[in-house]
C-alpha cells in the first residue's frame, strides 16, 4: 500500500495505469493489485501493490537492460504527457532557505539557460516512453531478475534522458566506476556521452540533484554542507568533474 500526498490523485491514477501497461508489455516492474484504485483517505490517494519478494539493490547493467526493453516498446496508448525535465526545480529553489540569495539567483539563471538549450537540443534517438528518473535506487534485483520501481515520472520523451542519469553518476559525481559505466553502455547498446546534446541533459540532471539537496537541507541541517558543495561545484568553485557528491536520503 502507498499513501500519496493530498492533491496527488491524478498522479497516483497515472502511476497505476503505467504499471498496468508495463505488465501488459512484459516489462519487469512493480505490479498493482487488481482492484479498483486509487482510493482516497482523508484527501490522500492510496494505491495497492503486489508485495516485493526478497530483493537487493540493482546494478547499472540491470538498469541498462530494463531501459533497452522499455525504450523498444511502441508509444503507449495511455496518456503520459511529454517529459518536463525542469519539474519542481523552481519550487525547490524557493524552498531552499539555507542557501545564499546570490546562489539562488544564479541557479535560477542556470535553469533559464538550460531550458533554452533544451528547447534547441540536437536531434537524437526517437521519442519513446521513458522512466524519467532512471537511477539504480529506482530498481531492485529479485531472484527472478530486476524490477523497475517509482513510476511517477513516466512520460514520453527522448530516451537519452534515461541514459543520462547513469552517465552523470560516472562523469559528474563519480558514483559509478568506469567498469560499471562501460557495462551499462554495452548492455544498452549506446553511449549517451557521445551525443552532442549530452552536456545539456547532463546539466539539467546536475541542477536537479543540486536543488534536491538544497530543498532537503531546509528541513535537515546535516545536509546543508552537501547542498552547498553541489552548488559550489556547479559554480566552478571545486575544480573539474568528476566531483564527489554524497547521496541524500
Amino acid at each position: 500500500m502507498r499513501v500519496a500526498r493530498a492533491g496527488q490523485l491524478a498522479a497516483a491514477t497515472r502511476e497505476v495505469h503505467v504499471a498496468s501497461w508495463l505488465a501488459k508489455n512484459d516489462v519487469p516492474a512493480v505490479r498493482p493489485i487488481d482492484v479498483q484504485q486509487p482510493v482516497e483517505a482523508d484527501g490522500r490517494p492510496v494505491t495497492f501493490w503486489v508485495e516485493l519478494p526478497s530483493h537487493e539493490h540493482g546494478t547499472a547493467m540491470d538498469m541498462a537492460l530494463l531501459l533497452k526493453r522499455l525504450h523498444a516498446l511502441p508509444k503507449p496508448e495511455i496518456s503520459l504527457g511529454y517529459l518536463d525535465p525542469f519539474v519542481r526545480i523552481a519550487e525547490r529553489l524557493d524552498a531552499a532557505t539555507t542557501i545564499r540569495d546570490e546562489d539562488r539567483r544564479w541557479l535560477h539563471g542556470l535553469r533559464r539557460d538550460l531550458a533554452a538549450a533544451w528547447a534547441e537540443r540536437p536531434t537524437g534517438l526517437p521519442n519513446c516512453a521513458v522512466h524519467g528518473d532512471a537511477w539504480p535506487g529506482n530498481l531492485v534485483r529479485t531472484s527472478t531478475g530486476p524490477l523497475l520501481m517509482d513510476l511517477e515520472r513516466f512520460s514520453v520523451g527522448p530516451p537519452e534522458w534515461d541514459l543520462v542519469s547513469t552517465a552523470v553518476r560516472r562523469k559528474t559525481t563519480g558514483a559509478a566506476t568506469a567498469e560499471e559505466y562501460d557495462e551499462f553502455c554495452e548492455a544498452y547498446g549506446a553511449d549517451v556521452t557521445e551525443w552532442t546534446g549530452y552536456r545539456t541533459l547532463a546539466g539539467i540532471r546536475e541542477l536537479r540533484m543540486a536543488t534536491y539537496a538544497a530543498r532537503h537541507a531546509a528541513s535537515n541541517p546535516e545536509w546543508t554542507g552537501q547542498a552547498q558543495h553541489r552548488i559550489d561545484c556547479l559554480r566552478g568553485r571545486c575544480g573539474s568533474r568528476p566531483w564527489t557528491w554524497t547521496g541524500i536520503t
